[in-house]
């Protein structure tokens, strides 16, 4: 703890662009019963951050909130009648907001152990995002010497979800920015220009019979795109929207569009599988069992970290008080991987 006895955090205070992001001061929060103190030493910014300050991610907490999807840090305290011996412990927590503070009070079912050694910037990069791609790929059910297609493979979720195809013995094809295809290439990954016209014409030059899987962050009218690219009895993952992040409509109505265009697609009867991948589905009706999921799927993650079957894909490290120009930094999209604040 801080010898003052206070903290500091990130507070989100409407929709703003990223210079008006807040920094508080608070007194140190105290843990409750069930819960645990944790100091943070590395959070980040994703998708769901750069959503939110549009007030544009679906389910996000009334403004004004302190953002953070996930975290990594060291057990300071735990509440009345925990274990003790938590405490020094580094643990990565998902939290979904409030992650954007040099502490954090976290419910102790939702402490993942850290394997000691590791840079804790470096367990960042793959909590929430390595649990996402590494759940994906389970749900696609691939086979070592199949052809997937990765759009945005230059993101904090991206990078990660080609290093595990790798490793799984998949052959990836990833769109990305041109500036971004030499990082690309040094994971194995094919790289095309997302902005190419005839995207799909070269995708089938490299796999003329279609790709196994679409792993799609965008969504948008390209989802068509992804879709049409299908060999038999392939499999469409849709994990996000970002080309909604322009959109002058309610974000509700973009989800329901495509989520009914995603669920018409899967009933057809021509082999094909298709949805949309929701990182929490089943927390509220199956909680324990979606935390015990939640635990081992990370652990898995963190334990390939540990071996160095996945390299960190650090784009930027900024410390916590910089988070505007960490976050404009983010948005810019000019480096692969994920930014980094370090509390």
């Amino acid at each position: 703890m801080t010898s003052s006895g206070m903290i500091t955090e990130v507070v989100l205070p409407g929709v703003v662009e990223p210079d008006g992001l807040q920094i508080n001061r608070r007194s140190m929060p105290v843990p409750a019963a069930g819960q645990a103190l944790v100091e943070v030493e590395a959070t980040g910014i994703s998708y769901a951050e750069q959503s939110m300050r549009r007030d544009l991610y679906p389910g996000q907490p009334a403004f004004p909130f302190v953002p953070g999807y996930d975290l990594v840090g060291t057990v300071r305290a735990v509440g009345p009648g925990g274990d003790g011996s938590l405490v020094g412990t580094r643990v990565a927590v998902v939290t979904k907001t409030g992650a954007w503070t040099t502490h954090a009070v976290v419910a102790v079912d939702d402490l993942t152990p850290v394997p000691p050694g590791l840079d804790p910037a470096a367990v960042e990069t793959v909590v929430v995002n390595g649990v996402t791609a590494w759940q994906m790929l389970d749900g696609a059910r691939l086979r070592a010497g199949q052809t997937i297609l990765v759009h945005g493979a230059n993101g904090g979720v991206g990078t990660v979800l080609v290093q595990l195809a790798r490793h799984l013995g998949l052959r990836v094809i990833g769109t990305a920015a041109p500036r971004h295809h030499e990082a690309l290439r040094a994971l194995g990954v094919e790289p095309l220009d997302y902005r190419t016209p005839d995207l799909a014409a070269r995708v089938r030059e490299l796999s003329p019979d279609g790709v196994d899987a679409v792993f799609d962050p965008v969504a948008g009218p390209g989802v068509r795109t992804s879709y049409r690219l299908l060999a038999p009895g392939g499999t469409l993952v849709v994990y996000g929207n970002a080309s909604a992040n322009g959109a002058a409509r309610s974000i509700v109505w973009v989800f329901v569009k495509l989520l009914a265009r995603l669920y018409t697609w899967n009933a057809l009867p021509n082999g094909h599988r298709v949805g949309f991948y929701n990182f929490w589905a089943g927390s509220r009706t199956r909680g324990a069992a979606f935390r015990r999921r939640l635990r081992a799927d990370l652990g898995s993650v963190l334990d390939l970290l540990r071996q160095g079957v996945l390299v960190p894909q650090i784009a930027a490290r900024y410390p916590l008080t910089e988070v505007s120009a960490a976050l404009a930094f983010a948005e810019a999209r000019t480096r692969p991987g994920k930014v980094v604040l370090e509390p």
